[in-house]
């Protein structure tokens, strides 16, 4: 393989970037990478929006359909609810019916314009199985996975996920899905989500300079479980230690009033709220121990982020992504709910500084596996794959 660029034009298919997404910020990160080696990229989006809260190079074209204007979405959905408030299942209904305007959009608009484009990355598992289904656009799509690949439901797994086998190729980002889609189509690879910068840049010198700090970074939602995180630190003797939780959502409130209503937690927990990148550089550069309880993953972006910011991770294994990051280099793996084992865990660390300092130098070290140039030169062969 050549280090020249590929010098191709790439198209990438997704539905919005102007929300803190972790999609829209891999995404934002490759494309800017790929039009830094001298490739022409543009982005197609879903939505009339096509502002980007990610910074995007300016050489990056952004596009869109205004697939809400579909007649679907501005004729039966806004009927439903005006004549039909109390309907069984009515939000399941207007998803299918926008799914099938947006898909009629999609289809005629890549019939009309594909030969415009070398390669299509798909970024989401409806857009993909659209995809697989064109004749004309699906030998040179791959589509970009990532969501959980038990996901989708009846229609978009059990019925549709077989036409993968139609792709030019799948890339997975942990190691259960690339199982599942390898037994559809050959060319599937595992690739993990690019970060990049800010958070490469730091060294191992900084390491002499973090405070003696807890942290989560994430949406704060049922999913996330943070709950289980403040359950688990109510049994945890902090020392000097505190715990910073970065991130906003429908459970903050409630996360905040547990916090309020305890006297350990109110003088330990701080709510930071949403922060951009980097202010979350400058926070994770800060901490010592990152934890997370989530109950459902793809690749947890914020693990790798936080070992290349050399964190200690402690984290449930939940499905999927957690067991393809931690390793007895950077932290521990706790089976699903089991607070017992996370707190001894955790109590032994803030109890033995010198176990955790060597942890944090060698999640550093370990995290070079992560590292932009890494994951390119993957992308980059499967790119040049034009057969």
């Amino acid at each position: 393989m050549t280090n020249q660029p590929t010098n191709q034009k790439i198209l990438f298919i997704y539905y919005k970037l102007f929300k803190a997404g972790g999609v829209a910020r891999v995404l934002v990160s490759l494309a800017n990478e790929l039009v830094k080696q001298g490739n022409d990229i543009t982005i197609l989006l879903m939505i009339s929006d096509t502002s980007s809260f990610f910074e995007l190079d300016s050489r990056v074209k952004v596009i869109y359909l205004d697939t809400f204007s579909h007649w679907g979405f501005t004729k039966i959905n806004v009927n439903l609810n005006k004549y039909t408030p109390k309907l069984p299942y009515k939000n399941n209904i207007k998803n299918y019916v926008y799914d099938f305007g947006q898909w009629e959009m999609l289809h005629k608009w890549i019939n009309k314009n594909h030969q415009e484009y070398d390669v299509i990355i798909s970024t989401w598992y409806k857009l993909s199985t659209q995809l697989a289904l064109n004749k004309k656009a699906n030998h040179k799509t791959i589509a970009w996975e990532h969501a959980n690949f038990e996901g989708g439901g009846k229609l978009w797994n059990n019925l549709l996920r077989k036409y993968y086998k139609n792709l030019k190729a799948v890339v997975c980002i942990n190691s259960p899905s690339f199982s599942h889609y390898k037994s559809i189509n050959n060319q599937s690879f595992q690739i993990p989500n690019l970060i990049g910068e800010p958070f490469e840049s730091f060294n191992s010198d900084k390491i002499k300079d973090k405070e003696n700090t807890l942290i989560y970074v994430g949406r704060l939602d049922s999913d996330k479980n943070v709950i289980e995180l403040l359950q688990i630190l109510e049994n945890i003797n902090f020392r000097d230690f505190s715990f910073k939780i970065i991130g906003d959502g429908p459970s903050k409130n409630t996360l905040e009033n547990i916090v309020n209503s305890s006297e350990k937690l109110k003088n330990t927990v701080e709510f930071l709220g949403s922060r951009n990148i980097n202010e979350i550089y400058d926070e994770l550069s800060k901490s010592k121990l990152f934890l997370f309880a989530s109950k459902t993953e793809c690749l947890p972006t914020v693990l790798i982020e936080a070992t290349l910011m050399a964190n200690t991770l402690i984290s449930y294994d939940c499905k999927y992504g957690p067991s393809d990051i931690i390793s007895e280099n950077n932290g521990f793996l706790i089976p699903m709910h089991n607070q017992k084992m996370f707190q001894e865990k955790l109590q032994f660390l803030i109890d033995n500084s010198e176990d955790l300092d060597q942890l944090l130098y060698s999640s550093l070290k370990d995290s070079k596996k992560w590292s932009k140039e890494v994951i390119l030169k993957q992308w980059d062969k499967i790119l040049r794959n034009n057969e």
